[in-house]
């Protein structure tokens, strides 16, 4: 190996030192951050995530990664959110009723019968009122990066269509872990069952339990269309999924990065919807296929007359009957 002279050991320590001064200054320390979600590898979320990552390995020249883990590697979501809060997970993308259990102003987005259109629910999101949202997570342990689209969930059972309020009568219907999905689900006369979303399929062939809610391709990517042959259009919520950061992670990053990932974000909302509008066509088209009864002939009046209750519930707190009140608004 060849010997340095004084002088060139000299000249080296000073290069070392300048490069450590450098990364110092600049924040720019190489990590891989984890990002969780619950839905399979190739579903639009799980995409989207992917393709935030692209984006930020280019624009930080590789410094900075996303490893996504999808398919619940790191958990249901209830869980994935305590462990992001906690900063053991730096990234998560998660439906708006259960973060709502940590951020009270998702709990609006998730309210039934609350967006007329999905057109209307973007339009609310992209604007004043989804930036403010967004905003308001820090206090709990998150950052609000950007919105994903969920399309309309509606309920689905084994035993018979459900053309009616009264047709739900007694059924046991699988529900988010979320105490707004139980009162929705009670106020229809059902009987709401909290089970985590990879248990669904187990319950509805086991006949623990008879039906659940959700959109088109969770229907049909799960498999659980194989078990509940009737799909009832409710549309009774349209809530979006949210993509958060941990704080921890956040502050983190350097002003820079942080406007770098919140642009990343951004982009990925818009590629997503692009990819969910594709697999929500694909997703009905498989259903009907298979044999699945599609009801859409409902009266929604009785649905949301019922949610009256909850709505009064909400109204005691001025923030949320506020939020609700502008909402409606938007046209």
């Amino acid at each position: 190996m060849p010997v340095l002279n004084r002088a060139e050991l000299s000249r080296t320590g000073v290069i070392f030192v300048a490069l450590l001064l450098a990364v110092w200054t600049t924040g720019a320390v190489a990590r891989e951050f984890r990002a969780a979600d619950t839905q399979a590898e190739d579903y639009p979320t799980v995409q989207a995530l992917r393709y935030m990552g692209g984006l930020i390995a280019e624009r930080t020249g590789g410094r900075h990664e996303i490893k996504v883990f999808h398919s619940r590697q790191l958990g249901e979501e209830k869980e994935t959110i305590e462990q992001t809060r906690a900063g053991a997970i730096d990234l998560n993308r998660t439906n708006v009723a259960l973060i709502g259990n940590f951020v009270p102003a998702m709990n609006v987005l998730a309210m039934p019968f609350l967006f007329r259109s999905i057109e209307h629910m973007q339009k609310v999101l992209d604007g004043p009122i989804g930036s403010e949202i967004l905003g308001s997570f820090e206090p709990y342990g998150f950052v609000g990066l950007a919105f994903y689209d969920s399309g309309a969930r509606s309920i689905y059972n084994r035993v018979r269509p459900v053309r009616s309020v009264a047709d739900l009568s007694g059924l046991r219907i699988r529900v988010q872990q979320s105490e707004l999905m139980s009162q929705m689900i009670r106020s229809l006369g059902a009987e709401p069952v909290e089970l985590p979303y990879g248990q669904v399929l187990t319950g509805l062939a086991n006949h623990l339990i008879d039906g659940a809610e959700n959109n088109w391709p969770s229907f049909v990517t799960t498999d659980h269309y194989k078990q509940a042959g009737h799909y009832t259009l409710t549309g009774h919520t349209m809530s979006p999924e949210v993509l958060v950061i941990s704080l921890k992670a956040w502050k983190s990053l350097s002003a820079e990065e942080q406007m770098i990932f919140k642009e990343a974000a951004q982009r990925s909302s818009g590629f997503m919807r692009e990819k969910w509008r594709d697999l929500e066509e694909q997703s009905q088209r498989k259903a009907q296929e298979a044999g699945v009864t599609i009801i859409k002939d409902i009266d929604r009046k009785p649905f949301e007359e019922a949610m009256a209750a909850i709505y009064a519930k909400a109204g005691r707190d001025p923030s949320a009957a506020a939020l609700i009140e502008r909402i409606r608004k938007v046209e």
